[in-house]
């Protein structure tokens, strides 16, 4: 692995190509902190999914991509005489130390649930009215509503035992169950969502990521499907033409083939 100083004259070789680029480059020079939000947002999924199919290769790689964000609204911000990569830095640098008292002073801890209390007080200490006021009203609703429950359960909001949170997702399956015989579609929607949410609360209970696990399950379904297309057009026939028996033949070998 690289040394510190070599790390240190990567950072700033690309530092240097970012004021280049800006400089000399037409589609650079034309970039705002909006147009490369989209962007940002893009290249932090892609790096999502590197990380799902545990390719390092290509973490490394959209890691340099989200890097070349980073410093990217770091050079706008000091032409902007608002902020420069050294703020940037400087102001995580401060927030880590002042979030860890644990590490850099006197705060004593057992655990990792002892930290995340801690962090959440701090925060409310910093200015914060709510704990949940660092939830991005933009997160996708499975990661919020996991974020959400993180945070509430910083700060003591929580069960105490997994089979408690279990019994809530049996209640919420059964009061959706009763608004379906009922076809009420507003409630309906209201009691899925509630099971939803109880649901991704297990999740956290049993040591899962409910995001990863639904993509990893949506990247699953995406393989054995085109799997099934594949032997259809094999067999020179469309999905459309052929019964549900036939198609579950070839699902099927698909769960063997991607075994």
């Amino acid at each position: 692995m690289n040394s510190r100083a070599q790390q240190l004259e990567a950072f700033n070789r690309l530092l240097d190509i970012m004021d280049e680029l800006r400089e000399k480059c037409p589609w650079d020079q034309k970039q705002t902190l909006e147009s490369l939000r989209h962007l940002t947002i893009e290249e932090t999924y892609e790096l999502a999914d590197a990380i799902l199919d545990n390719d390092l290769q290509e973490i490394k790689k959209e890691l340099g991509d989200v890097l070349l964000h980073i410093i990217f609204y770091a050079k706008i911000g000091s032409e902007k005489k608002a902020f420069d990569i050294a703020d940037v830095a400087n102001a995580i640098s401060d927030k880590l130390v002042d979030r860890h008292p644990h590490i850099y002073g006197d705060v004593v801890v057992k655990n990792e649930d002892d930290v995340k209390q801690n962090w959440e007080k701090l925060k409310l200490k910093e200015g914060k009215t709510s704990v949940l006021e660092g939830v991005p009203k933009s997160l996708p609703a499975v990661v919020k509503a996991n974020r959400i429950q993180d945070k509430v359960a910083g700060v003591g909001f929580d069960w105490e035992e997994p089979q408690q949170v279990w019994e809530k997702v049996q209640e919420e399956l059964s009061e959706l169950n009763e608004e379906i015989k009922k076809g009420n579609k507003n409630n309906i929607e209201s009691e899925f969502g509630d099971v939803l949410f109880s649901m991704i609360n297990y999740a956290r209970f049993i040591g899962v990521n409910p995001e990863n696990a639904l993509e990893k399950t949506n990247k699953k379904f995406i393989k054995r499907f085109q799997f099934l297309e594949a032997a259809a057009k094999k067999e020179g026939k469309e999905l459309s033409d052929m019964s549900l028996a036939e198609m579950d033949v070839h699902w099927e070998n698909s769960k063997e083939f991607f075994k």
